[in-house]
Parts: structure tokens; C-alpha cells; sequence
């Protein structure tokens, strides 16, 4: 069951809680639903997706084509998933075991390129051919989507921005924190939400959330200032890789550290310095779906009709 004509379910499948939604031809939602994540336990949660798709479909009148975005990424040459924080998906079949689950195709994809699949299509990078989205959160990713389409890359890498190193590192910021990858000074320990919490308590001995340091900035606490400054400063640097590779069309911000107050405003001039050009106008927004666009970006796996 992947014919065109079917409408559109999406998942989003997070570590704690499952997204789905059913869009209609429009992007409308025809049905949505939340259910809690088994934790690791691989077996129940291809049973809890079951039960949800068979939810959704009761709920929108008939099959639809499946969709799911989740952590990590299959490898294009096993198939199973690999990188995933969800550490129960690693090295499973994921794709090929809820496809037969469900008796249809299914596509699947990072949860970052679903972000730039659901901006592209309709939301804050519409109308772009070259969409980048960055997740600013737990973790920092990022997705591909070209003329509306993932680019997951020859092997299913693309966007895999978080776990380079930092650029042009000053002597403090040398070798950097760990990284639960197994490196050190990668871009996601400097600008995660734990990473900037980390680098505001190394410098201050307070342990503060990324939202009390933002917080503290807004009444004017010098400190807080300084850390919301070093972590643009870095967001700039990292980001303006990506800008001279690939110059794309648009950023778009998702993910709880977006939402820092005028962080998408600031990023262009942070990243101005670093960009090997005359001028540069690359616009940053944030998503326009929030938290709904990797659910919504999942239904967008499947192309329109």
C-alpha cells in the first residue's frame, strides 16, 4: 500500500513520546494523535507504531502511506539504523521490520531532514530550492531538503553537522568537552542546550538550564550575557561551514534552543566574519510548524501526487 492518491500519515518518533498526523492534499490535518515512547524495548515499539498507524487510519477513513522520522539514520549499506540516541533502534531493520508490520512501504527518515522537508514544503522555507534546518535542542543536527525532496547523501550522512569540530578554535575552547560521540569539541557539546549549560557552569560554578541563563541575560546579568554571547559566537562560526559549502536558500531554526530571544535575528552577523564572500544575505527563520514540523515533515516523505 504506497499508491498515489492515499493521504499522508506521518510519525515523529522520539525517545520518550510518539507523534502521528494524517495530512490531506493541502497539508491540512485530517487526524493527529500522541502516545507515549516504549522505552528500550525495540519489539513494543514497532507494536506501539502499529497500533498507531491502525489509530490514525480508523480516524482519517482508509490507508494511508506511512511516513516516520526518527533519531539516527539506516545505513544505506545494512539497512539498519545506526547513530541513534533511542539506543533500542540501533542496528535493527527499523525500516524493513514496520514495513512488514504494517504490509506496505514505508519511508523513513532522520528526524532533522524531516524539519527541512516540512519548512520546505509549507513552512518558513517554501518557495526555497536549498533548505538547511538546524535543530537546536538536547542535541544539535541538521537536514537537506532539495526542491522539496530529503537529500540524505551517498551515505545517508547529509547534515551530519553536530558531531564536526568546532571551527577556528580559541585556545580556551581547545580540545573542547567531550562529546558522547567519543570526540571532543564538537559542535554539539559547544551549542546543545547542555552544552552552553556546561560552558556557563565551567566559567561561573553556577548550574544553571539554558532557559535560566536566558532568563538571567534578560535582566541583565553580566555572566549570563557573556555565555549567550560565546554560544552565538560559536552557532556563527559552525553554521558559516555549512553556508560557504553549501550556500543555501534559507536556515531555518527548530528545536527548544531556537527560541532564545534573537538568536535567528543575530546569526547572520554572527556569521558574516566567517563567509568567503562580498556580501551575504542568507536569511535565518524559525521554523514556522514548531514542534509539529517533524511529524508533518515525516507525512512529506511521500511526495505530492
Amino acid at each position: 500500500m504506497g499508491r498515489a492518491g492515499a493521504p499522508r500519515l506521518g510519525i515523529d518518533l522520539g525517545g520518550t513520546k510518539i507523534a502521528g498526523i494524517v495530512l490531506d492534499p493541502g497539508g491540512g490535518t485530517r487526524a493527529e494523535a500522541r502516545i507515549p515512547a516504549p522505552r528500550g524495548d525495540y519489539p513494543a515499539t514497532l507494536e506501539a507504531l502499529a497500533g498507531l498507524v491502525q489509530r490514525l487510519e480508523a480516524e482519517a477513513g482508509g490507508p494511508c502511506r506511512v511516513g516516520v522520522g526518527m533519531p539516527g539514520s539506516l545505513s544505506p549499506a545494512t539497512g539498519r539504523v545506526r547513530n541513534a540516541n533511542s539506543h533500542w533502534l540501533n542496528g535493527h531493520p527499523f525500516a524493513a521490520d514496520l514495513g512488514r508490520r504494517l504490509d506496505r512501504p514505508v519511508r523513513v527518515a532522520n528526524d532533522a531532514d524531516c524539519l527541512a522537508v516540512s519548512e520546505a514544503a509549507d513552512g518558513a522555507g517554501a518557495g526555497c530550492r536549498v533548505v538547511w534546518a538546524v535543530i537546536l535542542g538536547t542535541g544539535v543536527g541538521s537536514g537537506l531538503a532539495l526542491d522539496g525532496r530529503v537529500w540524505p547523501g551517498r551515505n545517508g550522512i547529509a547534515g551530519e553537522w553536530g558531531h564536526g569540530p568546532l571551527p577556528a578554535p580559541r585556545d580556551d575552547e581547545r580540545p573542547g568537552p567531550a562529546c558522547w560521540c567519543g570526540r571532543h569539541g564538537c559542535v554539539e557539546a559547544w551549542v546543545s542546550g547542555p552544552g552552553l549549560a556546561a560552558d556557563h557552569a565551567r566559567r561561573t560554578g553556577n548550574t544553571l538550564t539554558a532557559e535560566a541563563i536566558a532568563a538571567a541575560a534578560a535582566v541583565g546579568d553580566d555572566r549570563s550575557k557573556k555565555t549567550l554571547a560565546d554560544h552565538l559566537d560559536r552557532l556563527g562560526r559552525a553554521a558559516a561551514v555549512v553556508v560557504n559549502l553549501l550556500d543555501p536558500d534559507v536556515i531555518v531554526l527548530g528545536g527548544g534552543l531556537s527560541r532564545l530571544p534573537r538568536l535567528a535575528e543575530a546569526l547572520p552577523g554572527a556569521m558574516r566574519p566567517h563567509l568567503f564572500a562580498d556580501a551575504a544575505d542568507t536569511p535565518v527563520r524559525l521554523s514556522r510548524h514548531g514542534d509539529a514540523s517533524g511529524v508533518r515533515g515525516a507525512a512529506w516523505l511521500w511526495p505530492p501526487d
